[in-house]
């Protein structure tokens, strides 16, 4: 809006608050603004939710879960599952689903899991919503049918009607049906599950009734889909929850700010905290998602390895960091996607955008410089195509980002529009011209009247504002001939004359014109931007994979981790001078231990020792190290070669909880001791630490030898076992059968006058069948040691040698033997 003064001898009045001054310099923009909103942006994922759709027959599963954080449909190949769904277990583990819908018409197995699933009151962090469908809903036809039509940003406008189909075909195999033979009495028939197109179908069936993240939008508005993702759960290394938490792997803990609490949980110390060196959001989500899915595929986690050490090698420390700062600019493109889709752009998404697409121009520029016989630089130097160098060049040509952020919408660079930068043009120029018509307006007001202005106001027009006079008290008062009153704000009176309705005919509304010009500018460049959507998304996978793989190889920098080996013919593991991760950095020193497991060291350790001796932390070191190896990290050892692992089973600490009312001897036995029992097979690693403590010592030394020669009992098909306890007696009274495949080891200790010093070390002499030696001979034999060795220092010495420093010898070598001897 313009304001003018009026003619010398009259004081000049000012528009009132909330006017707008059209032509007027607009306001500097706030530092960091667009920063903040880019942070914001990043802070909205935190707020996701997933939606899955399962169907279960037969022994053979379908998913499909919508992901709210990216817009995408995640898809899982049909894939077998055994009647307990432990398939379905891990994946509803992984991905916490607000809701979960099936078919009504449902198996008894899968209506038992379902029922079982909504009475646990403590799951956390809430128990899933159970949506029922009517099975119509989930019929082929009409799944294929709802797939194919729907409405998907990522698939050009221009596309015709066969092309969508051949290019959803190409993504959703709509002909790749199971055929699953189903035994009837005697005869067997075949028939068709094609679970993965059904389950999407019911999905979107859900998605559309529910109208997730549109709820508030028009009926004609769609839920916004910006890609379908496969994912597959084969090679798979089984870890339960109790695993994760007692290993300390993730590890939530309130979050410190009370601004903050409402927001959720941050990680504490933990082993995804010390790894997690990720510059972007999404690369923070893909490591989570390598946690949790730790793998058996060699290739996989080769590749990993490969980025890592190529990372690590001194002269690729420049181009590490380097690569680490263009990361730090890529944001959440799905959520700026999702928006321009529902035309809900803010001002600071094209300033995100462009920022994201150059800093990913620079990475593929950067990869191309690098070796192309690793598999994720010559993915990134070939799949960020040209299309990015189009979006950014888009954007930099016609967004004017300063405008846009001053105005808080968007706004374009001049010499775009010929017509817009005319109308801007005149809008500039409004101020002077207004003076010159409030001018020849105030002449012929009443001379009472000491000022006036003439203001332009976005969808009102052009108004000659007045003072409020001290005469105009009724409403019957504000009535001036000639004018048209409108409305008092701020003591001001507004009014229509013949110059502004003249005024309002010849400009226009400027104001408005040039929005709505802008604003179909922008849903031009929107439609360019979304139909390149589909390499935005791969952007985000393949930098978020390089990000997590930037952060490993910091990490391993930092901490001095080492390459573990694959030996698929090795049934176990072996780590030489393997470190606790997380201790290392806690204490002031820490003693490496080597483990070996498998193969003819066997496959049963029993372990014995003082309390605080170090047991439990050698048994976690043991279960850590695999884990990191097989996610792909470098690991805190000398020297690690990892065999065929399909799991890890621990029973370290018990999950105790008032709810499940369940003693902590009972929740030992019947959630993690039985896991164990039940499904640990020759290639699992199970960890146990204090069984059979939690009741009576005959009781617990019992099951704990019962348990112990049930797995002894199998034989070559025995998991790898690392047991440490307390029970002496299982070794004084012989409970366990010997063999080739049982091990007793032991923490060493020593006695300082009366302490006794811990060695924090693995010793096997009885697994060498040495004897164990009362703790002061050792003390003994050490303190000869050392005599023998300062006695030696001194035969040695050349007393006839000119250069001899007698006081440099006394205090480098003789006072610190004399002390080991003391």
């Amino acid at each position: 809006m313009a304001s003018v003064g009026a003619i010398p001898g009259r004081t000049p009045q000012s528009p009132g608050p909330g006017a707008a001054s059209a032509g007027f310099p607009s306001p500097a923009p706030v530092p960091g603004r667009g920063e903040a909103e880019a942070e914001e942006n990043e802070n909205e994922q935190e707020l996701a939710e997933t939606h899955l759709c399962v169907l279960w027959a037969s022994g053979y599963l379908g998913i499909a879960y919508y992901d709210t954080s990216d817009s995408t449909i995640h898809f899982m190949p049909d894939a077998p599952d055994q009647e307990s769904l432990r398939l379905l277990q891990r994946v509803l583990d992984e991905i916490n689903p607000r809701s979960i819908v099936t078919s009504a018409k449902q198996d008894e197995n899968m209506t038992r899991f379902l029922g079982k699933l909504a009475s646990q009151e403590h799951r956390e962090p809430k128990r899933p919503e159970i949506v029922f469908l009517p099975s119509v809903d989930f019929g082929l036809e009409i799944s294929k049918q709802r797939l194919l039509s729907g409405n998907y940003a990522f698939i050009p406008d221009s596309m015709t009607a066969t092309e969508k189909i051949l290019f959803l075909s190409s993504i959703i195999p709509f002909d790749c049906i199971l055929t699953v033979r189903r035994v009837l009495g005697f005869f067997p028939a075949p028939f068709l599950i094609p679970f993965q197109v059904r389950a999407l179908g019911g999905l979107l069936k859900f998605l559309d009734r529910r109208r997730i993240g549109v709820e508030l939008e028009d009926y004609n508005v769609s839920v916004p889909i910006l890609g379908f993702k496969k994912f597959v759960l084969t090679h798979l290394v089984s870890i339960d929850q109790d695993t994760y938490s007692v290993l300390q792997i993730f590890k939530s803990e309130s979050h410190p700010s009370v601004y903050k609490v409402a927001s959720g949980l941050k990680e504490g110390l933990s082993l995804f905290g010390i790894l997690n060196r990720c510059r972007c959001k999404w690369g923070e989500k893909l490591l989570r998602l390598w946690f949790t899915r730790p793998t058996q595929d060699l290739g996989e986690l080769n590749s990993r390895l490969d980025v890592i050490q190529f990372f690590l090698l001194p002269q690729n420390l420049d181009m590490a960091q380097m690569l680490h700062r263009l990361l730090g600019h890529i944001k959440n493109v799905p959520l700026i996607l999702k928006r321009m889709k529902l035309s809900h752009t803010k001002a600071s998404d094209w300033q995100v955008l462009y920022k994201t697409v150059y800093s990913a121009l620079g990475l593929r520029d950067a990869c191309r410089s690098l070796p192309q016989s690793i598999q994720l630089f010559q993915d990134i130097a070939q799949e960020f195509s040209d299309d990015l160098h189009h979006i950014a060049s888009l954007i930099g040509k016609v967004v004017d980002f300063e405008g846009s952020l001053a105005e808080n919408r968007f706004t374009v660079l001049p010499n775009i529009d010929p017509d817009i930068d005319e109308k801007k043009r005149r809008l500039m120029g409004l101020p002077s011209f207004l003076t010159e018509v409030a001018r020849k307006e105030l002449e012929n007001l009443d001379s009472r009247i000491p000022s006036c202005s003439v203001i332009y106001i976005p969808l009102i027009g052009f108004l000659l504002s007045i003072p409020r006079l001290p005469s105009m008290a009724e409403a019957s008062d504000f009535e001036i001939e000639g004018l048209d009153f409108m409305f008092l704000s701020e003591e001001k009176l507004h009014y229509r004359s013949a110059r502004t309705k003249e005024l309002d005919a010849l400009l226009g509304d400027l104001h408005c014109d040039i929005r709505d010009q802008e604003t179909l500018l922008m849903y031009q460049l929107q439609c360019q931007v979304l139909a390149r959507a589909a390499v935005l998304t791969r952007v985000l996978d393949l930098a978020s994979r390089l990000d997590v793989l930037l952060a490993l190889a910091s990490a391993a920098r930092d901490y001095g981790y080492s390459r573990p080996r694959y030996s698929p013919q090795l049934l176990g593991v072996r780590i030489q001078n393997g470190r606790h991760p997380l201790m290392e950095l806690c204490a002031r020193t820490f003693v490496p231990n080597s483990a070996e497991c498998g193969g003819d060291k066997g496959r049963v350790k029993v372990i014995t020792g003082p309390n605080s001796s170090g047991k439990s932390i050698y048994l976690k070191q043991v279960g850590l190290i695999t884990f990191m190896a097989l996610v792909g990290s470098f690991v805190p050892a000398e020297e690690a070669e990892i065999g065929a692992v399909d799991a890890i089973f621990t029973r370290i600490h018990s999950c105790e909880s008032i709810s499940l009312g369940l003693s902590t001897f009972m929740i030992d036995l019947n959630q993690q001791v039985a896991k164990a029992v039940n499904n640990a097979t020759k290639q699992s690693l199970v960890l146990i630490d204090e069984f059979g403590k939690g009741t009576n010592t005959v009781d617990g030394l019992a099951l704990l030898a019962a348990v112990l020669r049930h797995w002894l009992a199998l034989g070559p098909a025995c998991p790898h076992i690392f047991v440490a306890t307390n029970f002496l007696s299982l070794v004084q009274l012989q409970l366990l059968p010997q063999g080739p495949l049982l091990q007793y080891l032991t923490m060493e200790t020593c006695e300082d006058g009366d302490e006794l010093v811990f060695f924090y070390q693995v010793s096997d002499l009885i697994r060498s069948g040495k004897p164990i030696k009362p703790v002061k001979e050792l003390l003994k034999e050490k303190q000869m040691e050392n005599c023998q060795t300062l006695v030696d220092k001194f035969l040695k010495l050349d007393l006839e040698d000119p250069s001899l420093d007698l006081d440099l010898f006394m205090s480098q070598e003789v006072l610190p033997a004399a002390t080991a001897i003391l």
